[in-house]
Formats: C-alpha cells, sequence, structure tokens
C-alpha cells in the first residue's frame, strides 16, 4: 500500500492532475499494487479564501506520504512569487527534496526544433541540485533605493549537498545502464570557488566509488550549444541549481515543448514531489483543451520513484503509443482530443499493456 499525497494546485493543475490520477489508477490495477490518494487544496484559491499559502502543520503530514504528485501552482488573482515560494520552494527546502530529476526524452510523433534529430538522438537526463545555490537566499541589499544601492545574491555550496546529489547521479547514472557516461556541467573557469568544490568531489567520489562510471565535464554555455547540436552526446548530466534550471527548459524545448516536460523533487530517503513543468496555464483554465501529458509523464516518474518498474514502464509505452499514434498536435486545442479524452487513451493503452 503506498500512500499518495494529490495536490491539483491552480489553473488547468486540477484537470491534468484528474487525467494522471486516471492512468495511476489503470497502472496500479495492470501492475499489481495498491494506493491511498489523499487531496490537498494547497494553492491560490486557498490563499485568497483564508489568506494561508501553506498550513504549519503541511509539511509534517506530506513527510507521511511516499509520494506527492503536484499538478501546478500559479494563480492571475496572486502576486508572482507568493505561492511559487510559499509553496513550491517552501516544501523543496523543508522536505529537503535536494535533487531535481528532469529526463529529456524524445518520444515518436512529436516534433523537435532540432533539425534531423529524432529520438535516437533525445535521451539525457539532467540531475540539478536542489536546494543549495542561488535558490538559498543568502544575500540582501545595502542602501535600498539609492543611487548607491548594492544587491547582493550568494551561491551556497556546501560539501554535504554536493556530495549526495552527485552520489544521486552516480547511481542514476549507473541504473540507467545506458552509456554509463556522467557529465558535470559547471563553469571553473569563472566561478572558481563553487565549481572547484563541484569537480573535486566529482572526481574524488567517482574514482572512489563507481570506476565503472565514465566521468565528463563540460561548462554550462557549452553544454547549451551541444544540447542543441549533438543532445547525442549526453547520458546523464550533473550540475548545480542555476545552472539546471536553466539547461532542463532548453531540454524541455528540444523534447518538444512544456506539454511533454516532468521532473520530480527527490529525497530517496523519505517522500518525493513528481509535477509537470508547464505551469498552471490560467487562460485554458475549464476548457478540457490543454495536454495532461506532461502530467501523466510526472506520475510515470512516480510510478517508477516506487520501485514499481514494470508499471512505470507500461506507462511509458503508453505515452509513446498515444503520441505517435493519436494526437495531431501537442498545443492546447489542437491535439484532436479533449484532455479527458487524451487521458482516457493513455490509460486504455496502459490496460493494453
Amino acid at each position: 500500500m503506498y500512500k499518495i499525497a494529490i495536490i491539483p494546485g491552480d489553473g488547468t493543475g486540477p484537470e491534468v492532475t484528474a487525467e494522471a490520477e486516471k492512468v495511476l489508477a489503470v497502472a496500479a490495477a495492470s501492475g499489481g499494487f495498491i494506493y491511498e490518494a489523499t487531496r490537498f487544496d494547497f494553492g491560490g484559491d486557498r490563499y485568497l479564501r483564508t489568506g494561508e499559502v501553506l498550513p504549519a502543520s503541511a509539511v509534517d503530514e506530506l513527510r507521511r506520504f511516499d509520494a506527492i504528485l503536484l499538478g501546478a501552482i500559479g494563480h492571475p488573482d496572486v502576486k508572482p512569487g507568493i505561492l511559487e515560494k510559499g509553496i513550491l520552494l517552501q516544501l523543496r527546502f523543508e522536505l529537503d527534496l535536494y535533487v531535481n530529476l528532469r529526463p529529456v526524452k524524445l518520444y515518436p510523433g512529436v516534433e523537435t526544433p532540432l533539425k534531423d534529430k529524432g529520438p535516437e538522438h533525445i535521451d539525457f537526463v539532467v540531475v540539478r541540485e536542489n536546494t543549495e545555490g542561488l535558490y538559498a537566499g543568502a544575500g540582501g541589499f545595502l542602501k535600498k533605493g539609492t543611487p548607491d544601492e548594492v544587491a547582493i545574491q550568494e551561491s551556497i555550496n556546501t560539501r554535504h549537498g554536493v556530495e549526495r546529489c552527485l552520489r544521486y547521479a552516480f547511481d542514476y547514472t549507473r541504473a540507467r545502464d545506458r552509456a554509463k557516461t556522467l557529465t558535470l556541467v559547471g563553469k571553473t573557469n569563472v566561478l572558481t570557488y563553487a565549481f572547484d568544490l563541484w569537480e573535486r568531489a566529482f572526481h574524488e567520489i567517482g574514482a572512489a566509488e563507481y570506476p565503472d562510471i565514465k566521468r565528463d565535464y563540460a561548462h554550462v554555455d557549452a553544454t547549451c550549444m551541444w544540447m542543441v547540436k549533438n543532445p547525442e552526446w549526453f547520458d546523464v548530466l550533473v550540475t548545480d541549481n542555476m545552472f539546471g534550471d536553466i539547461i532542463t527548459d532548453l531540454g524541455a524545448m528540444i523534447q518538444g515543448g512544456m506539454g511533454i516536460a516532468a521532473g520530480g523533487n527527490i529525497n530517496p530517503a523519505t517522500v518525493s514531489m513528481f509535477e509537470p513543468i508547464g505551469g498552471s496555464a490560467p487562460k485554458y483554465t475549464g476548457q478540457g483543451v490543454i495536454n495532461p501529458m506532461a502530467a501523466i509523464a510526472a506520475c510515470q516518474m512516480l510510478i517508477a520513484h516506487l520501485g514499481e518498474s514494470k508499471a512505470a514502464a507500461r506507462v511509458d509505452r503508453a505515452i509513446a503509443h498515444v503520441l505517435s499514434t493519436k494526437l495531431k498536435s501537442m498545443q492546447a486545442g489542437r491535439m484532436g482530443y479533449s484532455t479527458a479524452q487524451v487521458g482516457d487513451l493513455v490509460a486504455a493503452a496502459v490496460a493494453d499493456g
């Protein structure tokens, strides 16, 4: 019995989450596992109604679950940053979700802006450190609002934080069992303190504990070029919080857009949270036209994280089947099907195996 928390969130979040739940139910029945889902109403509507972003009890409650499925956060009537910081970042830090896992996979039938590249070329994973770096919130202002204003934002990198992210990346590369190559993405020629630590830890851990994994290094700017020119060069990439944030959005575009991009916020020892990357898309709310594939892909990641690998593989095959044979487009309103119909198609494909 798995305990799964569902946070549908804002805008089209509840719509895509409903389709992910539909697929989860069929995957559980087909895969022979059972789960109990509990819903939480965290998001913009609750904030506007109560003035509360995240209840004080929320983090402790969520710790008791095996996984969290998040729809989307972002409400047009709430100032940007309030919900994102108060829910997403708060949960990342309080639950210590120290890895952001972002597969970059081009499915058959999905268009990529990269000329002459297909699914055989675009299939890599980015492991992003998720709780330190520039997002740690260290810094401040001096003489704010004056001509002499100074703004300081510090990148915090601890040996503990770097090592645990690297070990996760090495383990993931080994388990993925493809090219068995882990690429550290950094900027050692300019950010000489932070990435000196990353590079030393990378090679020390790799040499001592993962001799079977090939180690590589690339500057972040070169990585951006090669992701466009030669994405087939990459197997697994590992990097800090800010660089990871940037290159994973580039990755989403080359895999076909935000409509298929999903990610996980991982702590292997406790609860982890999975979400579509595209946001709440409030302009499409209630129309039944939004693409739910990213939420379904997030659900697939959740199932894999629980250790139900056969069920996760069924969902992955179902996603590929529907994308390659059914959908006319990934864009909202142009799929040829409603949001619910797309969920039905994937669920049926999961049932068929």
